[in-house]
């Protein structure tokens, strides 16, 4: 019988890689999708779309979160000013990764993980700390996979191409949007 775990997936095009792997190592995959930070709720619409159509290609049970935008908000209003990837990002992770360990708790799985080390723009020691500290919380495991080894960053984008998947250019939040357009507005200046 297969392992059961539950996945917390950030967009479809960072879960593509994760679950082929995930599957490759005989795992029975539900996937959560909760993602508060994404801004605005057009881009969260267009998000969980595509991960609906990833479930259905690869079919996985999917999950769709509440949309606590609210929660979120107070949550980072505070750290604002911070630059991507410090401790807003770590409490943004922490938020997501809690809520996943809670619906695994109420699915009765025992194992979770999340697609975010894919992305060769987050720290993975700050996501498995963050895991691992939840884990115990919730008294489950926390899968400590850094999804960008073994080439897994680039197998999500040849993935994504295959299934024609919107790669979105920023991480989510209203911050890290406002960071993406100044970064092209001084290129284009140079």
């Amino acid at each position: 019988m297969k392992e059961k775990i539950l996945l917390h997936s950030c967009c479809a095009p960072c879960s593509t890689s994760v679950v082929e792997r995930l599957k490759n190592e005989d795992f029975d995959i539900s996937v959560f999708f909760y993602n508060p930070n994404i801004h605005p709720k057009k881009e969260y619409l267009n998000r969980m779309k595509e991960i609906k159509t990833l479930s259905k290609i690869e079919n996985f049970k999917l999950y769709i979160g509440d949309y606590d935008v609210e929660k979120w908000f107070d949550m980072a209003k505070p750290y604002a000013d911070l630059q991507e990837g410090g401790y807003r990002c770590e409490l943004c992770y922490e938020m997501r990764m809690r809520k996943t360990a809670e619906m695994a708790v109420s699915l009765g799985i025992d194992k979770f993980t999340t697609t975010l080390s894919v992305s060769p723009h987050k720290k993975y020691d700050v996501i498995k700390d963050i895991g691992k500290k939840i884990a115990d919380e919730f008294g489950i495991e926390f899968m400590e996979y850094n999804f960008k080894k073994k080439g897994g960053f680039n197998r999500s984008v040849e993935l994504s191409k295959k299934y024609n998947f919107y790669r979105q250019d920023y991480c989510g939040c209203v911050y890290s949007q406002k960071e993406r357009i100044l970064r092209k507005n001084i290129k284009s200046q140079v």
